[in-house]
């Protein structure tokens, strides 16, 4: 971030009136809800730097991993309201998990406050083309129809948003496929690469590689207009399907009780270090798209989220506990 910038974000976000945190100065926790190297591990470190410039605070990166994101969402959740706690939040934490669980340990509406939507992650639909005799999105709508059942798509577990894209597919489409749920992303992509299931629902970043090296092919994308890195691949709502259009997304909550000038304020600063063009061109390097929604705007955005999901449960009649 260039001085002059840093010096100005300063400025806008210390002297904005009535903001203030508690216990200024000392480190604030970021709570990532997965393991390390993900993109939602990503988004906190790249984001990590500026917010401690900007604040005047360190921040540190907290990763609490286990149960689809429950672990870390429940630290979150009874970690005090002082401001020196965060927690990313993600469409799966805050929207698939209310969905598909009955019992959760944490409660994603009243647990939490919202602060702000980080990034936006597009979705793609890709097929390996050496098994799957399609060439585009109304190809494999035809042949699926032509073969009720007879096709499987892989996902990274039952449950995962990959598994709910996949549903809300079938549910839109009038198809049938059969889900193959994997112990992960990694052997779930790994197996659509040797053939052993044909279709993949996956977020762009993960799948770019193998689209750009030709040994998948993308139909499809869950994003507002064509991907730079995909210009060719149509959107959902381009093909006529604009209930899933809707990308994943990255964002941040904080302790239920915690302050609103303290949610502003950290919302102010996170729109600010997204401003900066590194940030945004590392981000966009992992396929992720900056945000910075208000408070309001994010609490919005998490209850149509989970009105969605359990839609999309009920349909393909999923429940894990």
């Amino acid at each position: 971030m260039q001085r002059r910038h840093l010096l100005s974000a300063l400025a806008a976000v210390s002297v904005a009136p009535g903001i203030s945190f508690a216990q200024q100065g000392k480190p604030i926790r970021m709570i990532v809800p997965f393991p390390p190297g993900g993109a939602t591990d990503i988004t906190a470190r790249v984001l990590s730097e500026p917010l401690a410039k900007i604040l005047q605070q360190p921040v540190v990166i907290d990763n609490r991993a286990g149960a689809g994101g429950s672990i870390g969402m429940a630290e979150v959740a009874r970690s005090a309201p002082d401001g020196l706690a965060f927690g990313v939040a993600t469409l799966s934490t805050h929207g698939v998990n209310p969905a598909v669980y009955q019992k959760l340990p944490y409660d994603p509406l009243k647990g939490f406050v919202a602060v702000t939507e980080l990034v936006k992650a597009p979705g793609v639909v890709v097929i390996n083309p050496r098994v799957l005799p399609v060439q585009s999105f109304a190809e494999l709508v035809k042949y699926l129809k032509a073969n009720p059942g007879k096709v499987s798509y892989a996902s990274p577990g039952n449950g995962t948003i990959g598994h709910m894209w996949g549903e809300l597919f079938k549910s839109s489409t009038g198809t049938s496929m059969v889900h193959i749920p994997y112990r992960g992303a990694g052997p779930a992509i790994n197996d659509v690469l040797a053939g052993e299931v044909p279709v993949y629902f996956d977020q762009v970043a993960s799948s770019l590689p193998h689209v750009k090296a030709g040994k998948l092919k993308a139909l499809a994308v869950s994003w507002s207009s064509r991907l730079d890195v995909l210009p060719e691949v149509p959107t959902y709502r381009e093909l006529g399907y604009p209930a899933n259009n809707d990308p994943s997304w990255f964002g941040l909550v904080a302790p239920a009780g915690t302050p609103a000038d303290i949610a502003l304020r950290m919302q102010q600063a996170v729109a600010t270090a997204l401003k900066d063009s590194t940030v945004r061109e590392r981000l966009a390097l992992q396929g992720l798209y900056a945000s910075g929604t208000t408070p309001a705007e994010f609490a919005k955005q998490i209850d149509s989220e989970i009105e969605k999901m359990k839609k999309v449960a009920a349909f393909a009649r999923i429940r894990l506990d």
